[in-house]
């Protein structure tokens, strides 16, 4: 084989690991790392390679499957008709180019286009027999896919009992599950209060939300749906545009943006002015779909391995718009951090009207280099936090000023102080600085935290400011009357926040230790910490060198620690907390079933699993003297690994020859 063939075939192979990989991000974790241009990029490249050379084809490679997003849990059945995607383009060009093609396949014949939105969300298909849903299947790997029905009932938009007359004893119908932006904002609300996680993106929100176990919670979460494509053996009319208006007769949510074309001009125009419309739609949008509209031609027209020959995708590119910066507003964060907000004259972006943007840290203000008044591209594109990712030097007005960091604390004075190595600057006066207080008051009634039901951000400043509390241990002192008499606060209020500081009191100690905001102490260094000690006391008389024997304690995080417990204040609260009946100390362990056959042994988990749940496996672990470990090295004693797992971490396994075992031989080990 000659020099320039190896390379080809690397190449190859590269790319489907990669693809692979991201597949598995996008489809099973919904924590997609790359953009979808860079995703489709890599996949044109490949379909190309393997074109120019058949002698490397796969019947496994990523070209020749759909993506798969099965979960375990739910029942799995085989679609009667499979659910392909659509090839896709970015260019308008290409777009023209299809209905060419479409054109000359259908000689002589008249042919009307239909442009549709794409929704960014998750696909679903809808079966219905006698006017009622019989279930609901979600895409899967094209050929089986999850059923989901219990969760797709709470969906409000979707009719359990169709409408109206005309429709088929039996039928399927397809579509995209959505959360609107004004949900998708709601819940990240939420969850960056609870200190979770953020969603990245509506379409991941709503794709996780589908495969929750609790159907009160997917309820609770607001999806909606739209639809796009009615299948079945006797179907009202012989083209899609009417069946899907017959469809929105019998009760189901068919876009407005769903137009019978008549030529490339018409579809050109569609492209046109959804570009800029589709800004102001109440939910994610990443493209159009074109569609031939006649059935009979779609059939004459007929599929590729992988997406049907009558229709595409054309691409949005990631929205982005100039706007002028008003000012630079400085925020204390709970750990002293400061940080810097762009306030822009209102922009819309993906839905929603953007005012402000982070800019991090001073570095990236200097990367900038913001003047008084730019001109700022800002980009949002269904990401979390508009970003701003430049300046309009060229309209930059004269004699503006550069932005400067500040020097001193923006509501305490203090002067600010900045770590060697550390991009933040901080307030050094952690226990006078009122944002840093009310901050900390906030973590500490957290969902994760002490879930203090009834104290919010919002009540939490209200409370500060009125001089009811100044730190945690005070919520327990608070009086209904004394709330009472707060604005906008009566005896519902009084009793919600009453209740939930009771229930606290049975809050486990490691979530105590992480609600205490010591620096550097999150959720999982909390447990590790709690476990380790035991109790508060213990804790709290521990040195540096002590704690860095617990597991996954390093310099940094004891010293934070040893430093924290070594202010009187902070003992004090800790103190008044367990005077209050706050847990301050870990259930007896139940040692039955405990081993040492794990003893010394640092195991990675990756994959899903049919036996048991990841943190199953996970406990387990740690129950026979094992430790658990993130990432591949070669220290890894053994990867446990399910199905589902993405090709990187089995080559690095191979690469550093560390064992690869499944879960059968796994809870043989245990036995």
């Amino acid at each position: 084989m000659t020099p320039d063939m190896d390379s080809v075939k690397q190449r190859i192979e590269m790319l489907r690991a990669q693809l692979d990989e991201h597949n598995n991000n996008y489809y099973v974790l919904n924590a997609p790392t790359i953009s979808d241009k860079e995703f489709d990029d890599m996949m044109r490249e490949l379909e190309e390679l393997e074109r120019a050379y058949p002698e490397f084809d796969d019947p496994y490679s990523p070209t020749h499957r759909v993506g798969s997003d099965l979960a375990k849990g739910f029942e799995q059945v085989l679609h009667t008709r499979r659910m392909l995607s659509l090839g896709n383009t970015y260019s308008i060009e290409e777009v023209d180019d299809f209905v060419h093609r479409c054109r000359e396949a259908l000689p002589g014949e008249d042919m009307a286009i239909v442009g549709e939105m794409k929704f960014d969300g998750t696909s679903i298909s809808l079966h219905y027999r006698d006017g009622r849903l019989v279930r609901a299947v979600t895409r899967g790997d094209g050929e089986r896919g999850d059923v989901v029905t219990d969760n797709v009932i709470t969906i409000r938009s979707i009719p359990l009992q169709l409408r109206g007359t005309g429709w088929p004893r039996e039928f399927e119908i397809r579509g995209e599950i959505v959360l609107p932006w004004r949900e998708f904002d709601r819940l990240n609300a939420e969850r960056q209060f609870n200190e979770e996680p953020l969603f990245a993106n509506p379409r991941n929100a709503a794709s996780g939300t589908l495969k929750m176990q609790n159907s009160a919670e997917v309820a609770r979460r607001g999806l909606d749906a739209y639809f796009y494509y009615l299948l079945g053996e006797d179907l009202p009319y012989d083209n899609h545009f009417d069946n899907m208006t017959a469809a929105r007769s019998w009760g189901f949510k068919v876009s407005d943006a769903m137009k019978r074309l008549h030529g490339i001009d018409d579809v050109d125009g569609y492209i046109r002015y959804w570009d800029s419309a589709r800004k102001e739609l109440p939910v994610a949008t990443d493209g159009l779909v074109f569609k031939v509209d006649s059935l009979r031609q779609q059939l004459n027209l007929g599929f590729t391995a992988k997406s049907p020959r009558w229709a595409i995708a054309y691409k949005f590119q990631a929205e982005r718009a100039l706007t002028r910066l008003d000012s630079v507003s400085f925020e204390v964060g709970r750990m002293g951090v400061i940080t810097p907000v762009a306030n822009l004259e209102p922009v819309l972006l993906s839905g929603t009207v953007v005012k402000r943007a982070s800019l991090h840290n001073e570095d990236i203000m200097r990367q900038l280099d913001l003047h008084d008044g730019d001109m700022l591209y800002v980009e949002k594109g269904g990401e979390i936090i508009p970003k701003i990712t430049g300046v309009d030097v060229a309209s930059r007005l004269d004699g503006s000023s550069p932005v400067k960091f500040v020097t001193h604390c923006p509501a305490c004075g203090s002067a600010l102080v900045r770590a060697e190595g550390e991009a933040s600057w901080v307030c050094p006066d952690k226990y006078g600085c009122p944002p840093q207080i009310v901050g900390r008051i906030e973590h500490y009634v957290g969902r994760r935290m002490m879930d203090i039901e009834g104290i919010g951000g919002e009540t939490a400043q209200i409370l500060y400011d009125a001089g009811l509390i100044k730190n945690a241990a005070d919520i327990y002192t608070l009086q209904p009357q004394d709330i009472m008499k707060l604005a906008r606060f009566g005896p519902r209020s009084a009793d919600r926040i009453m209740e939930g500081a009771e229930a606290s009191k049975s809050v486990p100690f490691d979530r105590v230790v992480y609600a205490l905001s010591i620096p550097f102490v999150g959720e999982t260094v909390a447990k590790k910490v709690a476990r380790a000690c035991g109790d508060i006391d213990t804790l709290m008389s521990m040195t540096v060198d002590q704690l860095i024997g617990i597991d996954d304690i390093g310099p940094r995080i004891a010293q934070s620690i040893v430093e924290y417990f070594a202010v009187p204040s902070n003992v004090e609260i800790v103190e008044r907390l367990r005077s209050y009946g706050v847990q301050m100390s870990m259930p007896k362990a139940d040692d039955s079933g405990r081993s040492d056959r794990l003893a010394g042994k640092t195991i990675v988990i990756s994959g899903t699993f049919s036996r048991h749940s990841r943190d199953e496996y996970k406990d387990m672990i740690e129950l026979h003297g094992g430790k658990n470990s993130g990432s591949i090295s070669k220290k890894t004693d053994f990867l446990l690994a399910g199905e589902n797992m993405g090709p990187a971490k089995m080559e690095k396994a191979a690469k550093l020859g560390v064992s690869v075992i499944g879960e059968d031989e796994f809870l043989a080990m245990l036995e």
